[in-house]
């Protein structure tokens, strides 16, 4: 049986390979290669082998036989697919938690939001802010925790993050569009708390699918500017 030091360590390098994968610093479909992460994290190899099951376990990381374990790839296809997964699940959801959510859990979306409101989009080097996206992560888990059914809430949060692979992929600013994402969020909070049920249906798909237009948007333009990189093509 695992000591209780063992447990902790192998979910304190979890929790640092899974904020490496979400803020980019492993890059989708890259192999994360256990002597390599021994290195890099200085845990064992026993611990490592605890914590990246459970990346894959969370849609973070992939598994296969002699290839080993690899940050989950990304591609336009995928992230439209997963986009409609997010919208069918957390419509759903966020009905059932205006509906049945308490005054606690008013109380908490709103100090979510006014935490998220505070913290700035980019960090100092321009690049997206780790803070930021733990406030946004919040604000969205809060947001459906009115809901009882926890086994649905688990499956939205798990898409959810992986979806932030993309924006971490992406690395979209928002000053790239007229978009005002503080303002879209202000907006599902107002009506989640006005108990406004379509409203805020509506609001949340809207600002999931805004974020996927973005995302796309961009990896176009990376794309375009590869092949202007490479040139035309020799007959």
């Amino acid at each position: 049986m695992a000591t209780t030091s063992s447990m902790t360590r192998a979910e304190e390098i979890y929790q640092r390979l899974r904020a490496d994968i979400l803020n980019g610093r492993h890059e989708p479909g890259s192999r994360l290669r256990v002597e390599a992460l021994k290195e890099t994290y200085g845990a064992s190899s026993g611990v490592l082998r605890e914590a990246l099951p459970r990346l894959v376990g969370q849609g973070l990381a992939t598994f296969a036989p002699q290839q080993g374990f690899r940050v989950v790839t990304v591609s336009p296809e995928r992230l439209e697919e997963l986009t409609e997964a997010r919208v069918f699940i957390e419509t759903h959801l966020v009905r059932e938690s205006v509906t049945a959510g308490t005054i606690e859990w008013e109380s908490d979306l709103l100090a979510a939001h006014h935490h998220l409101a505070r913290v700035p989009f980019l960090d100092d080097a321009g690049e997206i802010n780790e803070r930021w996206l733990n406030a946004h992560a919040r604000f969205h888990r809060v947001l459906l925790e009115g809901c009882p059914n926890r086994q649905l809430r688990d499956i939205a949060t798990q898409l959810r993050e992986v979806a932030e692979v993309y924006r971490c992929w992406a690395r979209t600013p928002t000053e790239h569009s007229d978009r005002d994402i503080a303002a879209e969020h202000k907006t599902i909070c107002d009506r989640a708390i006005e108990r406004d049920v379509s409203g805020v249906a509506e609001a949340l798909s809207r600002h999931i699918n805004s974020t996927t237009h973005l995302l796309l948007d961009a990896y176009g333009r990376r794309e375009e500017e590869s092949e202007q990189r490479r040139g035309p093509s020799s007959a």
